[in-house]
């Protein structure tokens, strides 16, 4: 069957030279592998554009609901995130979400009120102008809800550490180690209780942003398994021009 829906570019995968497949989630079907042919041809190639992480287009598929695979008929953009294409920090902001989504965004049932936060906040990164560098720690945080992994806000000053099993601040360290240290804590503490635009505010040298982006993404992975190593990690130390400003997250 012949359906159409809006979807979200998480990443793509080379099958040949000509084909790829490429990995969104809908608006309509939620995650969905979907195969896109003649990528090289003059037709198809000439929107290869459209395909990089976080762009949002319009496609139409034939539909399979016994199909690991759908098969796309056509596609073009229903947003195009020029602010995004043409800075490389928001590139690679963009590279990293699509891979981290790519990784937590499992089910192939819609979500319309996710699908919605994803849309708002890709236009939020392509027209913002500053606050840029945490842009990816807010997101991460505003995603938590959607995935039923909300963390609570800290409603007592003396609980200084956010502990990462059960998503609450803490008076002591929890003997288990999956905590935040206190500085780390003090930042979530904010992000979790503020805005876009005060997120972007936050004062954080690299170093500490560093922290508080693994300390999330350790978060992440102790309830999501399926994130695993996070590779674009490598493009944010190249783009920060630092040699500490990020560094390679593994949870094993």
């Amino acid at each position: 069957m012949i359906d159409r829906t809006a979807g979200i570019v998480l990443h793509n995968i080379k099958y040949s030279d000509s084909g790829i497949i490429t990995h969104f989630f809908t608006e309509k079907f939620g995650r969905l592998p979907v195969m896109i042919r003649g990528i090289g041809n003059r037709k198809t190639g000439k929107n290869k554009i459209y395909l990089q992480p976080l762009s949002v287009v319009d496609m139409v598929i034939y539909y399979k609901e016994t199909r690991e695979i759908q098969i796309l008929k056509e596609f073009s953009p229903l947003f195009i995130p020029a602010g995004i294409y043409g800075n490389m920090l928001k590139s690679s902001i963009a590279l990293f979400t699509g891979e981290v989504l790519a990784s937590v965004l499992r089910e192939e049932t819609p979500q319309k009120e996710l699908f919605a936060y994803l849309v708002d906040s890709i236009k939020y990164l392509d027209l913002c102008e500053s606050g840029i560098q945490n842009f990816h720690i807010g997101f991460l945080a505003g995603l938590c809800s959607f995935l039923g992994i909300e963390p609570g806000k800290r409603k007592d000053p003396e609980h200084v550490f956010f502990d990462f099993s059960n998503g609450s601040f803490v008076p002591v360290p929890p003997p288990h180690g999956n905590y935040a240290p206190r500085e780390v804590s003090d930042i979530l503490a904010g992000v979790f209780n503020s805005s876009w635009n005060e997120i972007g505010n936050i004062p954080m040298t690299g170093i500490l942003r560093n922290e508080v982006l693994s300390a999330l993404l350790k978060y992440f992975s102790l309830h999501f398994p399926s994130l695993k190593k996070i590779n674009s990690l490598k493009i944010f130390r190249e783009v920060f021009q630092t040699e500490n400003e990020f560094k390679t997250f593994d949870n094993s």
